[in-house]
C-alpha cells in the first residue's frame, strides 16, 4: 500500500498503554500493525456474525411451521 492509502486515528494514552503491553512478545514490531491486526480480526469476527444471524427464506417459513403445529399462527 501506498503512503497516502493511510490514516491517523488517535487513542488514549491509558489505552495506548494497555496496547504495547499486550503486544508484547506478539512479534509485531509497531503498535500500528498490531492495532491494525486487531481490528482485522473484530470486524472480520462481526461480519461473520451479521451472516450467520439472517434468516433464510427457508429458515423462515420452518419456524411458520412450527408455530402453526403449536398453535401460535393460523
Amino acid at each position: 500500500m501506498a503512503k497516502d492509502d493511510y490514516t491517523t486515528v488517535s487513542i488514549p494514552k491509558p489505552l495506548a498503554k494497555k496496547v504495547k503491553k499486550r503486544m508484547e512478545g506478539t512479534g509485531f514490531n509497531s503498535m500500528s500493525s498490531y492495532v491494525t491486526y486487531v481490528l482485522r480480526q473484530v470486524i472480520s469476527s462481526m461480519e461473520e456474525e451479521e451472516q450467520t444471524e439472517e434468516f433464510s427464506e427457508e429458515d423462515e417459513e420452518k419456524v411458520k411451521e412450527r408455530l402453526r403445529a403449536l398453535g401460535y399462527l393460523d
